[in-house]
C-alpha cells in the first residue's frame, strides 16, 4: 500500500516538501545575519557574552507550540499565517547559533587577528577578509545543527495546520493511516539529512584549509 499511495499522492507531498524547505530555510538565513553581529559583541565583550548566551539558551527553553500559538497576538498576523512558524524557529535558531558564531569568532588565533591589524586591515574588513573565514568550520557546525533542528521543529506547526510535511503526520493520525505518517517521517528524515551533507560540503568548499590541516 505504501508504495501505492506515494506514486498517487506524489503531487502533494512535492508541495507539503516545497512548503517545508521554506518555513525551514528562511528562518536560518534571517537567524544568521541576526547571530553574527551579536555573535561577534559576544566574543568581542565578557559583560556583552554573559547577557547574550544565557540569554539566548532561556530562549531556546520556550516551548515551540505555546511561541507559535502566542505569536499572533504579538504580530498582529492570522493563526494560521506560515510568518509565525517562521518567526518562531528563527528565535530558535537566533539561540542557537548567537554561541556558534561567538565560540567561533573566539576561536581565531589572536596572532593572525594582530598580523592583520599590523598589515593595516580596518576592523570592517579584517572581520570579513580575516575573521570571518576562519570561523567557518567552527560555524557551519553550529549551522548544520539550528539546520536540522528546524526542519524537525518545521512539522510541530502541522498542530495548527502550517507544517509542511508534519500534515500528513496529523491527517494520517486522524486517519488512522500509518502510511501517510510512514511517507512524513521518512521524508522529513531524508530531507534533514540532504541539508546536513549539504552545509558539511558548503562548509569543506569555503574553508579548503580547514580540509587539509584535516
Amino acid at each position: 500500500m505504501l508504495w501505492d499511495w506515494i506514486p498517487r499522492n506524489a503531487g502533494l507531498i512535492l508541495g507539503l516538501l516545497r512548503d517545508h524547505i521554506v518555513l525551514a530555510v528562511v528562518p536560518v538565513v534571517v537567524a544568521l545575519v541576526l547571530a553574527i553581529p551579536l555573535g561577534w559583541l559576544a566574543s568581542r565583550n565578557a559583560a556583552a557574552r554573559a547577557v547574550l548566551v544565557p540569554a539566548a539558551g532561556l530562549l531556546y527553553t520556550i516551548p515551540s507550540l505555546a511561541l507559535i500559538i502566542v505569536l499572533p497576538s504579538i504580530l498582529g498576523t492570522k493563526t494560521l499565517d506560515p510568518i509565525n512558524i517562521m518567526v518562531a524557529l528563527a528565535i530558535y535558531t537566533v539561540a542557537l547559533l548567537v554561541r556558534s558564531v561567538a565560540d567561533s569568532l573566539a576561536a581565531v588565533p589572536p596572532v593572525v587577528v594582530a598580523a592583520a591589524t599590523a598589515m593595516g586591515y580596518r576592523p570592517g574588513k579584517r572581520f570579513f577578509s580575516v575573521e570571518l573565514p576562519l570561523a567557518i568550520p567552527v560555524l557551519v557546525a553550529g549551522l548544520r545543527v539550528a539546520t536540522v533542528s528546524n526542519i524537525s521543529l518545521v512539522s510541530v506547526g502541522a498542530l495548527i495546520g502550517v507544517g509542511g510535511l508534519g500534515g500528513l503526520f496529523t491527517d494520517g493520525y486522524q486517519r488512522n493511516f500509518p502510511t501517510e505518517i510512514i511517507t512524513g517521517i521518512v521524508t522529513t528524515v531524508v530531507l534533514a539529512l540532504v541539508a546536513d551533507l549539504a552545509l558539511l560540503a558548503l562548509g569543506r568548499l569555503a574553508a579548503p584549509w580547514d580540509r587539509a590541516t584535516r
